[in-house]
């Protein structure tokens, strides 16, 4: 038997627990442990604390992650991954080696991928012609280049190969594709090529099967999620990794949670628009071809993706201000709860034409009966307890949307009865606008960087 590389799933999200990743990094059953910290949504926070500060802009929870973590894997000699590097990677670095240099840790060295950030070359790719229009809504991008909160390019797992070659111990970058972490230790370890395209798409499957921590060990199943036992301390999948491209999806014995082919089967589907072509920078994907099979109790074993060509282009995401959102929720009790909550947001709808208050949209939603399912959601057939109405808006300036909430209190006695329990006037916050598109990677790769420091 050939070599096997086991590759840990730490983190599916900023804010993600640490309790599975600190039990894999305390049995040491991992060669690598790999954190997916990014989002769209993360990279808006990540720009707002870096306008605060701009020694900040990664994931503030990845310094107490390696001050947890550091000696475990220093002790037991896996190495670490992690895009919480988010807009400012160097920044991250720098606070990973403060906090190995506090630990006394000489000799351990951290990496930093950089070039995904775009912001500083826009006037350039723009001249170029490399920045049209959102593929979505055609929206050019010249609309809103002057007031970029973020502009990232989605990189592959290559840069990250280059910096375990470097020697890194951890390896820090800002915006990948989620699975990159994850599949590039095999193309370090196996020495996979360029072209070795079905191998390659097995790299993505395993890379896309762990970075949703317990999405493929129970949590958030939507099948028969009663029957994962102990989700208080569930724990994340591991993937052991042969040199064909094969691997058994399991978890650290003692964990809740369990691996089936249908939990396994879920997370395949998961933000995958067309799983016969699944587009990312090293390979374009078929998980079609796939094949599942249970081999033992929470043991998976995977094969028999595909892949072929990589494409010429990388996804690029920018935000951008979007506007402000107000809202205000209130709580109606029986009898009549949902009658009186549909009167409540007449009234207030009334007065926002009548005070002439400038809105771009206006949501009116029913907690209790339509919040999550819409317009999808039958009106409820009998009386129910409660209703909880909440009225959201979108608002060019904070201090229009803040006008909102102002309408609200006087319901409590110029309105229906039964109000109660509900929060008012909520704060309103910035909303963010998306713009994404493609441009050339070769506009991109020659200017990704990576750098390797150590600690002495």
């Amino acid at each position: 038997m050939g070599k096997t590389v086991r590759v840990g799933a730490a983190q599916g999200f900023y804010g993600d627990s640490l309790d599975s990743a600190w039990e894999m990094a305390r049995q040491g059953a991992i060669d690598y442990l790999s954190f997916d910290a990014l989002s769209e949504l993360t990279l808006a926070i990540l720009a707002k604390d870096r306008t605060k500060n701009p020694d900040l802009g990664y994931t503030k929870d990845l310094v107490p992650a390696m001050r947890i973590l550091l000696p475990l894997a220093w002790q037991h000699g896996f190495k670490m991954l992690t895009n919480a590097g988010g807009i400012n990677p160097e920044a991250a670095q720098r606070a990973v080696l403060e906090v190995a240099k506090e630990l006394g840790l000489k000799g351990i060295k951290v990496a930093v991928v950089t070039g995904d950030d775009l912001r500083s070359r826009i006037p350039e790719l723009m001249q170029q012609g490399a920045l049209g229009g959102d593929w979505e809504t055609g929206r050019p991008f010249s609309e809103m280049a002057q007031e970029l909160l973020f502009a990232n390019v989605y990189l592959g797992a290559r840069p990250l190969v280059k910096a375990l070659a470097m020697g890194a111990h951890v390896v820090i970058s800002g915006r990948t594709t989620d699975s990159a972490q994850f599949m590039a230790p095999l193309l370090y370890e196996f020495g996979w090529g360029k072209t070795d395209w079905n191998r390659l798409a097995q790299g993505v499957l395993m890379g896309h099967l762990l970075e949703c921590s317990a999405q493929s060990t129970g949590g958030n199943f939507s099948g028969k999620w009663w029957e994962a036992p102990d989700m208080d301390r569930i724990g994340y999948p591991v993937a052991w990794a042969e040199e064909d491209g094969t691997f058994v999806l399991t978890k650290i014995p003692g964990t809740g949670g369990m691996v089936t082919r249908d939990t396994i089967k879920e997370q395949m589907l998961y933000e995958i628009h067309d799983p016969a072509a699944y587009i990312t920078p090293d390979v374009v994907a078929n998980f079609t071809t796939a094949r599942l099979e249970e081999i033992k109790p929470d043991q998976v074993l995977v094969t028999g993706a595909t892949g072929h060509n990589s494409p010429d282009s990388l996804k690029m995401v920018a935000g951008y201000p979007a506007g402000y959102m107000g809202q205000a929720m209130v709580g109606y009790s029986w009898p009549d709860a949902l009658k009186k909550a549909e009167a409540a947001a007449a009234i207030i709808q009334k007065q926002i034409k009548r005070r002439n208050l400038h809105y771009d949209e206006v949501h009116i939603a029913y907690l209790g009966w339509n919040s999550l399912g819409g317009p999808t959601a039958p009106r409820p057939s009998e009386d129910v307890n409660e209703v909880y109405l909440r009225v959201t808006v979108r608002a060019k300036t904070q201090e229009e949307a803040g006008k909102l909430g102002r309408l609200f209190p006087p319901l409590a006695l110029d309105g229906p009865p039964g109000l109660g329990g509900g929060s008012g006037m909520l704060p309103s916050r910035q909303l963010l606008g998306m713009w994404s598109g493609l441009i050339p990677r070769q506009w991109i790769e020659p200017r990704v960087s990576v750098q390797v420091q150590e600690v002495d």
